[in-house]
């Protein structure tokens, strides 16, 4: 099979994701990647069995493989924080979408950390964020419109 043939797969898998057909994604990802393994297969790789096959642990380290490999491009950053917030590691998110943003200013990341969003500061520092107070009286500060 040429580098053509490869090519082709990978951008019908590009074409099939942005389509919200992840599973053909997947496939055409998976196949993509095994003819030839670059930085930008491995991220998109990751992304797709990280949303179908909810395997966090394979697609986190494939996609640090990824941002290794190719540490300017910012859409490693972007399916790295994403698969973060499906794991359910939040902070770890933020903070490569942060890191991603210092090599380019990116739209999708910065949409990416909208959408995540950031806490605001316990109301009192000295308890901890679960603590009843901080939870009432940040909501009633919220609310009221002082936060």
């Amino acid at each position: 099979m040429g580098e053509s043939h490869v090519e082709d797969l990978f951008a019908k898998g590009v074409h099939a994701l942005e389509n919200d057909h992840i599973y053909l994604a997947l496939s055409c990802f998976e196949q993509a990647a095994y003819q030839e393994k670059t930085p930008l297969k491995c991220s998109y790789l990751a992304y797709c069995l990280a949303k179908v096959r909810s395997q966090y642990p394979d697609a986190i380290s494939l996609c640090k493989e990824a941002v290794e490999g190719d540490p300017d491009n910012p859409l490693h950053y972007l399916h790295l924080g994403r698969i973060y917030t499906m794991a359910g590691q939040r902070s770890k998110a933020l903070s490569i979408l942060r890191q991603g943003l210092k090599c380019e200013d990116n739209s999708s990341l910065l949409r990416e950390l909208t959408l995540l969003g950031e806490r605001k500061h316990p109301v009192f520092k000295s308890l901890d964020r679960s603590h009843p107070l901080n939870k009432i009286l940040g909501l009633a500060l919220n609310r009221l419109g002082f936060r």
